[in-house]
């Protein structure tokens, strides 16, 4: 699909502890409820792993970040499943080969609760020099 204005993007992931443990590594991120599963034997996901929801649609729509703002509502534990919704707020040719993006979004999980909302804004460029 060809971005424009109004487009609304969905899609869903579930977090793994394969994939907490991985971020960890790369990350550095070793908070205690990372490292230690609740009663339930779930583990704390870091918010900057959840983050990666949205920017998936950048990297599917090769868009160079310039701003994005995150809003992390509540904890998001392995094996939820999240749904992320990202809006484009404004696609628009610009001069030089550029395209301006912006697009909001909103991610909630299994039970319908919200844990991340925020937005982005960047550039496409025809081609890269």
């Amino acid at each position: 699909m060809a971005l424009e204005t109004g487009n609304v993007i969905t899609f869903e992931r579930t977090f793994t502890k394969e994939d907490v443990e991985l971020f960890t590594k790369v990350s550095g991120d070793e908070g205690i409820h990372h490292l230690t599963p609740d009663e339930q034997g779930r583990l704390v996901v870091q918010g900057l792993l959840t983050a990666v929801l949205p920017t998936k649609v950048g990297g599917d729509y090769n868009v160079l970040a310039r701003t994005m703002n995150f809003e992390f509502l509540r904890p998001v534990f392995t094996e939820d499943t999240i749904v992320c919704r990202v809006t484009i707020e404004q696609y628009e040719k610009q001069e030089r080969n550029r395209t301006a993006v912006t697009a909001s979004f909103r991610c909630h999980n299994q039970l319908k609760k919200e844990v991340l909302t925020g937005g982005f804004a960047g550039i496409i460029l025809d081609k890269i020099t």
